[in-house]
């Protein structure tokens, strides 16, 4: 397995956050990025905002990490973005993990769409 790494970019024209992971994350890669995403999204109005998220290339959560995912995505809950978008590639345990976790948390603007 490869070692998370991420990008995130607002995009004020497109007002979106197109956000990338791929990898394997550790706690403090998770961190990390925990911490870049709260200084982009203090420099926006996130409820005009849709929060891209590709996932293709992100390796199937261990149970170690889902805690973290979790916090994640209700930390994207609380953020306010219209709309929460994760591309994931062809990977039904993904999909069901993140639509799972998204469930869990409250995250009702979630979608999950099929990206090849």
């Amino acid at each position: 397995m490869a070692d998370g790494t991420y990008t995130m970019k607002v995009n004020p024209a497109k007002k979106t956050i197109e956000m990338t992971v791929s990898g394997t994350f550790t706690p403090e890669k998770a961190q990390q990025f925990i911490d870049d995403y709260q200084s982009k999204v203090a420099s926006i109005n996130a409820s005009e905002f849709v929060l891209e998220f590709d996932c293709r290339d992100l390796d199937v959560v261990t149970k170690a990490m889902i805690p973290t995912l979790e916090n994640c995505l209700q930390l994207y809950k609380s953020s306010g973005f219209k709309k929460v978008e994760v591309g994931i590639s062809k990977s039904a345990i993904i999909s069901m993990q993140l639509k799972r976790l998204a469930n869990n948390v409250g995250l009702t603007n979630f979608e999950v769409i099929q990206k090849y």
